[in-house]
């Protein structure tokens, strides 16, 4: 059985990422994939992109990985731009929007926010409809060769973790699905969590990779402490806009607004 290590949402905070980083070598795991939201809120979007780049298998695009090639108006977003530079941000803009993946015999989607844009958000009390339109395929994740939909979904973009099943009782007798039951799974935020728990968080998922056939697979969730100090340093000493809600949050694992 292979491990992959899904990551998401380290938004600039390089100390954190450099210790999931550490804890993914530490098990083993040579396959990495990012589930966007790389840049922003953070004092080193920069040096986070060149980080991914160089370690991580899939990228795909975050809400703020694609919105900080907006004109910014703000103190905060001029600022990261000019962190970045023009080679970043073109590179951020690219990025593909999903990825697909056969996992001991389920499909997995794994995508930043929702089915249907990378700003669609999707909250851990969503309603079961709205659970269910993550599965659907759109003009965003395509459709699959036999147009399936997949089994499992994983997303990022909240900055909570959670898994949940879901009955769906309409694609009982379908081919859309083996059987009735989806599996919807959030990673968490490697940089910003908002559960309350001021540590890294990450997921890894185990099973054969690439195999259609039915099989045992795991999800697994990771937490990982960091030097959190070091962090907000790294924020004050640049003078970065926001330099205090960013510690705020990365404190106490709670949004502030």
């Amino acid at each position: 059985m292979e491990k992959i290590a899904i990551i998401s949402d380290i938004h600039g905070n390089l100390p954190a990422l450099e210790a999931v980083l550490a804890d993914i070598k530490q098990r083993g795991i040579e396959r990495i994939y990012c589930l966007g939201d790389l840049v922003g809120k953070g004092p080193d979007s920069a040096a986070v992109v060149d980080c991914i780049q160089r370690t991580c298998d899939v990228v795909i695009q975050g809400n703020w990985d694609l919105g900080i090639n907006l004109p910014q108006d703000q103190p905060a977003g001029i600022w990261q731009q000019q962190q970045l530079g023009p080679d970043r941000l073109a590179y951020l803009k690219e990025l593909p929007f999903s990825v697909d993946l056969h996992l001991s015999g389920k499909l997995f989607r794994l995508f930043h926010a929702s089915s249907l844009s990378v700003y669609h958000r999707v909250k851990r009390k969503a309603s079961k409809k709205e659970r269910l339109a993550m599965f659907q395929n759109t003009e965003m994740t395509g459709e699959t060769a036999n147009g399936k939909q997949p089994d499992i979904v994983g997303y990022g973009d909240i900055h909570i973790p959670y898994l949940i099943t879901i009955r769906n009782p309409s694609e009982k007798h379908t081919e859309t699905h083996t059987d009735s039951g989806l599996m919807l799974f959030n990673v968490g935020s490697v940089g910003i969590p908002y559960d309350g728990i001021p540590q890294a968080c990450y997921c890894v998922l185990e099973g054969n990779l690439g195999s259609v056939e039915q099989a045992g697979f795991a999800i697994q969730y990771v937490r990982v402490p960091y030097d959190i100090e070091l962090a907000v340093r790294r924020a004050h000493i640049v003078q970065m806009p926001e330099s205090d809600r960013y510690e705020l949050e990365i404190t106490t694992g709670l949004v502030h607004k």
